[in-house]
């Protein structure tokens, strides 16, 4: 079975065969995958999903309502928590974030309509030969990072939110080989 050569251990496989380019519009999950994908700056994806269920433990399972009403005290206490990336800036980035995220619902009624606007509501075909093909960063996720920051988020770059908008299915970057272009593709319609 061909996949995108990104998937290389049992995690990154399982999330590449799942989740990785399928469309999201839950907001819980795109509050998290909003974190997760801040977290993530520095580091190895593997190294997220390998905190993942972690994250969801210290977090309250992404409850924007929930992390937005974290005290320093919380927020101290998150920084001995071994089993997240323990970095005092993304960790207040998180609270932030949940804020903005709060602020966004309530201006565009879901965050879901808020980032999807972005690409028209529906998936972009990448249309990638290779791995080599996929960009770090697109004219819409530059717009995207620009907005979010304008709104108070942080931590949310350009190549930030490109690897978000790839892992929400905004973009389907699975290359054309990968049997799960077409799986994605399908969902475009």
């Amino acid at each position: 079975m061909k996949r995108c050569g990104w998937a290389k251990n049992d995690l990154a496989i399982h999330y590449h065969d799942t989740e990785w380019g399928v469309p999201q519009h839950d907001d819980r999950m795109l509050f998290e995958f909003l974190i997760l994908e801040g977290a993530q700056a520095g580091l190895s994806w593997d190294t997220i999903l390998a905190k993942r269920e972690n994250y969801r433990k210290a977090f309250d399972d992404f409850d924007p309502v929930k992390v937005a009403k974290y005290s320093e005290a919380k927020c101290a206490k998150l920084m001995k928590n071994e089993g997240i990336v323990r970095n005092r800036l993304k960790i207040a980035s998180a609270v932030r974030n949940a804020k903005a995220f709060l602020a966004v619902q309530k201006e565009f009624g879901t965050f879901d309509n808020y980032v999807w606007s972005f690409v028209g509501g529906k998936p972009i075909d990448g249309k990638r030969n290779e791995l080599s093909d996929v960009p770090a960063k697109t004219e819409i996720s530059d717009a995207l990072s620009k907005d979010l920051k304008k709104r108070g988020f942080n931590f949310v770059g350009s190549t930030i939110m490109y690897a978000f908008m790839q892992a929400t299915g905004m973009v389907n970057d699975h290359v054309r080989t990968c049997f799960r272009y077409k799986q994605c593709q399908n969902r475009l319609r």
